[in-house]
């Protein structure tokens, strides 16, 4: 038997040359992603799910867009668990950032008939126990 050794490369790529992206224009390109009116309900998790990946929390405006998405495709679940992960990407900012947002988004919520997961009664466990001794 003959020994050989593999051998691997890693390259790094480099972009450069690259222009980076201004936050207005980040924020157009995902408002305009999810006003897009070709998404189907693949397109808009894989959007939801590609913002989500950021280091950030989006912008009213763009979580206004993905409630008008959820609308246009009639998924209500959708849209209330966008919600509860746009509310954990506030990670410990939450008492700041969530109440900002639902003041800014109430009235599109309000339009499209969504619920927020407080109103839904999301944000308590339905079966916890303040102590777990007490069963009965």
């Amino acid at each position: 038997r003959a020994n050989v050794t593999k051998t691997c490369a890693v390259t790094s790529v480099r972009y450069a040359h690259q222009q980076e992206e201004s936050i207005e224009q980040f924020d157009a390109r995902f408002e305009a992603a999810f006003l897009d009116k070709t998404n189907d309900g693949w397109t808009v998790r894989k959007i939801m799910n590609d913002l989500q990946g950021y280091d950030l929390v989006p912008e009213p405006k763009i979580v206004i867009a993905a409630m008008k998405a959820c609308r246009k495709l009639n998924d209500y679940s959708l849209a209330v668990r966008y919600l509860e992960a746009v509310k954990s990407k506030c990670g410990p900012q939450v008492g700041k950032i969530w109440p900002y947002m639902l003041q800014e988004i109430k009235p599109t919520l309000e339009e499209l008939g969504i619920d927020t997961p407080e109103e839904l009664g999301y944000d308590k466990p339905e079966l916890a126990l303040t102590n777990v001794y007490d069963i009965h």
